[in-house]
């Protein structure tokens, strides 16, 4: 009895239900009016109240396929491969079309979100889908036509035009050291013949890499494309994009991709130059491209900060790793001499962007292999150091200058180890974990015990200029005269004091180490006087004439003056051939002969003159006044193998 009542009840409601809704169904009402009417009689018996859900439910349906309809629409419009008529404009051209397409994308996936779990949900995200995929396909190719066509074109002049330049450090001493230096071998004489540091990069300066109202559509296409769940194919699509674009840069800045097999087998000449474009452009790809990159990364990835991350670090590694590949090459490439400025060159460099990098990528591994070519370069520098350093010790020509003037080595060594002073910071870190070599054994301790003080550089060109130093006293000895020998002491002796007065160097070696060379040259000055001037000056001295000078031996005094004329003349032929090249010093000894000599002839010549006079022919053995000796001597050390033409005129 209590199923059959049941039974009844259940018809009932299915009878008043369905009469409900044939009611509503049969109202040709609007919307709004249908639904209060469903309001009232939801409430009118709660029997009725799934008659609403049921017709909302519809309703809703209907909504959210319009909705889907509609964004459908816009984006089958630029689908290629569908039927319905695409717009005649590209869409950096058609902006209002373009903001249409992109609200489509908006409304699905709002519409997406809104849906509630359900059969007719399920259809409706199916088709959403398909669209968003649809869509997507757009975006992505819609992304990397603009991101290739918006590069702003880049030219060498416009990227070197970017860099604020503080200085150019100085034009290189290599033409001296080129040519003054022949036995350093070929590649020494082929290097090139100005070396600049280059040039400083201001901290706020960079590029525009495409055009900036690119930067906006790109970051629009790059949102949706993001939170469609398509952030894999945008970062993809970029980073290719902007990689060929940034290597691009670098081919305008010479930096070519060699291999390390090239990079070793390449002349001097070739290799130094490329040294030079590589040193500018690590300073110009990180101080400004890569810079301007994450500027660009920073605007289209804006609030999405892994994507903008992981395609900042994919863009910048490509161009990043073509420069460390040349620094590893050189870093590891054969040693010699003229590499060092070069090799501290590109050192300074990548030390001195290193900071930017780790500030701005953050990818552990390219951080890492930066900094192990950086150690390379330094270990390299180190070891080139050593092999100049082996160079000037081992270095034993044996040819002597014709004249005694400098020698080529004394030029290239002091030009070189000038230049390097002006790398003394890096130097001397990169010196500080070398082994400390031993001081070498002098009997004046002064300048070791000063140098315990200094920094590693100084202590090593303090040992390299000693060891230069006996390198000479050597190469003096090729000299059989023993004058010349101390001439040429004095010459180069004074032109490295001049060196390292000139410069840094100065500052490095101390004001002990110059006192102790310029009295050097003092003592040289003084062994030259006594080695070339004691056998004239022993003509002029009265033991042997055989009596006072009023009654002197006649025959012993034309010996004496006839001696005199020899050797004066002699003197004078052989060293009017010899060089000073110091105006300064030379004037210095040519006083000094003269006050050893003048004096003494004058005085001769005025204690015996009469005795000869008297006589006949006694200007065969008076040859000369004071003033001729005077003006014979001031034509000592001009470098010329003529006789003098003071004592030429005069024997005539």
């Amino acid at each position: 009895m209590a199923a059959t009542n049941t039974n009844v009840a259940t018809g009932v409601d299915d009878r008043v239900l369905a009469t409900a809704q044939q009611i509503v169904k049969s109202l040709n009402t609007p919307k709004e009016v249908r639904e209060d009417m469903l309001l009232i009689l939801s409430n009118f018996d709660n029997r009725l109240s799934s008659i609403g859900s049921m017709i909302n439910s519809d309703n809703t349906s209907n909504i959210e396929n319009d909705r889907l309809d509609a964004a459908e629409k816009v984006i089958l419009r630029w689908d290629p491969n569908s039927d319905v008529p695409r717009p005649s404009l590209n869409w950096e051209d058609s902006p209002d079309e373009a903001a249409e397409y992109l609200s489509a994308v908006d409304d699905i996936l709002r519409l997406v979100e809104d849906l509630s779990i359900g059969s007719e949900s399920i259809k409706i995200v199916g088709r959403a889908e398909n669209a968003i995929q649809m869509a997507m396909c757009r975006l992505e190719s819609e992304f990397r036509h603009i991101l290739i066509q918006s590069t702003v074109p880049l030219d060498a002049d416009r990227l070197y035009g970017s860099i604020r330049r503080v200085h150019l450090s100085f034009a290189s001493h290599y033409s001296e050291i080129d040519d003054e230096f022949e036995s350093f071998g070929e590649e020494s004489r082929n290097s090139g013949r100005f070396h600049e540091r280059g040039a400083t990069i201001g901290e706020d300066s960079w590029v525009d890499l495409i055009h900036p109202d690119a930067a906006v559509d790109l970051s629009e296409i790059a949102d949706r494309m993001i939170r469609s769940g398509y952030e894999k194919e945008c970062v993809q699509v970029y980073s290719t994009v902007r990689r060929d674009a940034l290597d691009e840069c670098l081919a305008i800045l010479g930096v070519e991709r060699l291999s390390i097999e090239e990079v070793q087998k390449s002349d001097w000449k070739f290799l130094d130059e490329k040294m030079k474009k590589w040193i500018q452009a690590v300073k110009i790809t990180v101080r400004l491209i890569l810079v301007g990159e994450k500027r660009l990364c920073d605007q289209i990835f804006n609030g999405a900060n892994e994507s903008q991350e992981i395609c900042f670090n994919e863009t910048a590694k490509g161009c990043v790793m073509q420069l460390l590949n040349f620094g590893e090459a050189v870093a590891i490439g054969k040693r010699s001499p003229e590499k060092l400025f070069r090799i501290l060159d590109m050192y300074d460099a990548l030390a001195g962007v290193l900071p930017h990098l780790e500030a701005m990528v953050s990818d552990e591994f390219l951080i890492s292999e930066v900094h192990g070519v950086l150690s390379g370069l330094g270990e390299a520098a180190t070891g080139t150091f050593v092999e100049f350093e082996n160079a000037i010790l081992s270095e034993n020509s044996k040819k002597a200058m014709q004249n005694a003037d400098i020698h080529p080595l004394i030029r290239y060594v002091m030009n070189y180890v000038r230049l390097l002073v002006d790398y003394s910071k890096t130097m001397n870190s990169l010196l500080e974990d070398e082994e400390e070599q031993d001081m070498p054994n002098e009997k004046d301790n002064d300048d070791i015990l000063q140098l315990e003080s200094k920094s590693p550089l100084a202590r090593r060109l303090f040992m390299l200029l000693s060891s230069l130093e006996s390198n000479l006293v050597e190469k003096s000895k090729f000299y059989e005269d023993v004058s010349m020998q101390f001439i040429f002491l004095m010459n180069n002796i004074l032109y490295i004091v001049k060196k390292v007065k000139d410069s840094e160097l100065a500052q490095l070696l101390g004001d002990n180490w110059l006192r102790r060379r310029s009295g050097q040259i003092r003592q040289y000055e003084t062994s030259y006087l006594r080695a070339s001037w004691s056998k004239v000056l022993s003509c002029l001295k009265d033991e042997g004439i055989g009596g006072s000078p009023s009654n002197a031996s006649k025959v012993a005094l034309k010996e004496k003056f006839k001696n005199f004329n020899a050797s004066f003349e002699e003197i004078c032929r052989v060293q009017t051939a010899w060089k000073v090249s110091d105006t300064q010093l030379r004037d210095e000894l040519i006083i000094s002969v003269s006050e050893k000599v003048i004096p003494a002839y004058r005085s001769f010549l005025g204690r015996f003159r009469n005795q000869l006079e008297s006589g006949r022919h006694s200007g065969k053995y008076i040859k000369y006044t004071p003033e001729d000796l005077e003006n014979s001597l001031s034509d000592l050390f001009e470098g010329s193998l003529a006789v003098s033409h003071h004592l030429r005129r005069k024997s005539t």
